[in-house]
């Protein structure tokens, strides 16, 4: 579990977030959406500690993160896996580097057992036969998969996922959102997505924070977002085109 606690961000004279309170839930998958500019890129920083907030906390199992001395931020970090919007695996390392990599970078583990891990991964997020293979030589829904396998290299207590559909095809898109779905629950992790994808928002919320302006407009379950009453959240769900919300 992860809760967020009167957090304010600001970049000089622009404050981005404004006193938002949420609650992330552990083995859940928790949605935060909003159209860009909203500032949930911001508070997904905040909370993996690429930013710190100006005010407010942001605690894991009761303690501050930003205000752990940074022996304790490090290993906290090492139970952290992120999927980056765009992937950012290494172009110059094979498929098998990259998900190696965590394990170099936060591991003591043998060539053999980071080797096994590896292929662990892989075979969960369906890359068979891949190791070998440069980021170049797949296509952008196998790019997710594997940065999906190299972000739960580690075994995390938390995923955090920015925009993981951006660029998809609606059918490559459904298997990356069952695919988080089925490690959230598999692992009984807790799982953090920045979305636009109304078809993640009604399948795969099971909570979804909305994020306008800086401020928490809303908060609710996928059985709740299609009927509620927030016009601000509805100007936002009902501007999407009505393709993407019959797709499934």
């Amino acid at each position: 579990m992860i809760i967020v606690e009167n957090v304010n961000k600001s970049f000089g004279e622009k404050q981005v977030l404004r006193n938002i309170n949420l609650t992330f839930v552990k083995g859940k998958v928790n949605l935060v959406i909003g159209r860009s500019g909203s500032g949930k890129t911001v508070l997904m920083k905040c909370l993996i500690g690429l930013l710190s907030p100006t005010e407010g906390g942001i605690y894991y199992n009761h303690k501050d993160f930003h205000r752990l001395p940074f022996a304790e931020q490090k290993l906290l970090r090492t139970e952290m896996g992120v999927v980056f919007q765009g992937s950012a695996l290494f172009d110059s390392l094979t498929i098998e580097e990259n998900v190696m990599f965590p394990l170099n970078m936060l591991t003591r583990q043998s060539y053999q057992e980071k080797i096994e891990r590896v292929n662990y991964c892989l075979q969960r997020v369906d890359l068979f036969k891949t190791n070998h293979l440069y980021p170049s030589e797949l296509s952008g829904g196998m790019k997710k998969r594997a940065a999906i396998a190299r972000a739960i290299a580690i075994n995390p207590q938390y995923l955090f996922c920015d925009e993981p559909n951006s660029g998809l095809d609606p059918k490559t898109s459904l298997i990356i959102d069952e695919l988080i779905t089925g490690i959230t629950h598999e692992y009984n992790i807790t799982t953090v997505v920045n979305t636009h994808d109304l078809n993640s928002v009604i399948t795969i919320g099971e909570t979804i924070s909305f994020i306008r302006d800086g401020l928490l407009n809303w908060h609710g379950t996928k059985d709740e977002v299609l009927i509620s009453d927030n016009e601000n959240l509805n100007d936002f769900i009902y501007a999407q085109p009505i393709t993407q919300m019959i797709r499934r």
